[in-house]
């Protein structure tokens, strides 16, 4: 089986999601049906069939979140030795040729990825471009707008 690689941070990010609804919204759902039961007719019962629905969807997504972690190679990219080149896990400054723009990403893998956040997937065609990449060298970014062309100025390991 294929490992999907996932930064530490979104890794522990993950756990934590898991045991707040193994600890907390799971009994509290449990509870919510109990509750609902003791109100007597089932077939017209909309809070019971409200919490029933809701208990699938955080079964659903306990599920879920097992799977990820159970398929993914931890990368702590404050350890490995990449010696300046673009890595997983590196957080990368650009500077956009076209526009004289900066941004700054952070390549992830898919679970964890999130552009508000800057953090772009690994599977992006951006983070496909950087990989191997180093300080100083241009790179051209087949996007959906057409192609954009960046300098690498700084390859970070946090």
């Amino acid at each position: 089986m294929q490992k999907h690689p996932m930064t530490k941070e979104g890794a522990d990010k993950l756990q934590a999601e898991l045991n707040r609804l193994k600890k907390e919204e799971r009994p509290r759902i449990t509870q919510a049906i109990a509750e609902a039961r003791e109100h007597g007719d089932l077939k017209e019962n909309a809070e019971y069939h409200a919490a029933r629905e809701q208990q699938g969807l955080i079964e659903a997504r306990i599920k879920h979140i097992e799977g990820v972690l159970s398929h993914s190679q931890i990368i702590d990219v404050t350890q490995v030795q990449a010696h300046g080149k673009i890595i997983f896990g590196a957080t990368v400054k650009l500077l956009n040729i076209d526009n004289d723009q900066e941004v700054v990403y952070r390549i992830v893998g898919n679970e964890e990825s999130d552009v508000k956040e800057n953090k772009i997937s690994i599977n992006s065609p951006i983070a496909r471009a950087l990989i191997g990449k180093a300080e100083g060298d241009e790179v051209m970014v087949q996007a959906p707008g057409g192609t954009i062309e960046y300098e690498i100025l700084e390859v970070l390991y946090l």
